[in-house]
């Protein structure tokens, strides 16, 4: 079993596309979106990941992530995916030797942008580049299972 240790802050504008060395084309969908087990199904790109994730405790929970066909994903979110389907672009930026994962929705909320950074322990410490706002780890309204909840609502 892994480990996600992340934390999540909101985007104040876009500059980080300058320093984005790729991106990548999400659609997810959930299955399941209870506190204890959310179960979600990624097609990035041209391949497709299922993933369980626990329920968090601070800035860590468990994770278990499986490569499916993309067939079955898109079979799976058209029949299963409970709450809208999230479209979104990953821009992966660099920034003093971190990773950062910036995510600009399509829908259903248009115009959010978070971006989120692994880390190897809950006290790692790192540097904050310009376009990072607010710190949003932890709240319930920025989590992606919420997003596509909130989709079905407007």
């Amino acid at each position: 079993m892994a480990k996600e240790i992340e934390r999540k802050f909101l985007v104040r504008d876009d500059s980080f596309k300058i320093g984005a060395i790729s991106e990548k084309h999400i659609i997810q969908g959930y299955l399941s979106t209870e506190v204890r087990a959310t179960i979600r199904v990624r097609i990035v790109d041209d391949s497709a990941v299922l993933t369980v994730k626990g329920k968090n405790d601070g800035v860590v929970r468990d994770e278990w992530e499986y490569p499916i066909p993309v067939d079955d994903a898109r079979e799976m979110l058209q029949r299963l995916s409970t709450g809208t389907l999230i479209d979104k672009v990953r821009y992966i930026v660099e920034y003093e030797g971190k990773r950062w994962e910036v995510d600009s929705f399509r829908s259903p909320l248009p115009g959010l942008v978070v971006a989120e950074i692994e880390l190897s322990s809950p006290e790692e410490e790192f540097a904050i580049p310009p376009f990072i706002g607010e710190e949003v780890t932890g709240d319930p309204a920025y989590y992606n299972s919420t997003i596509a909840r909130m989709g079905m609502n407007g």
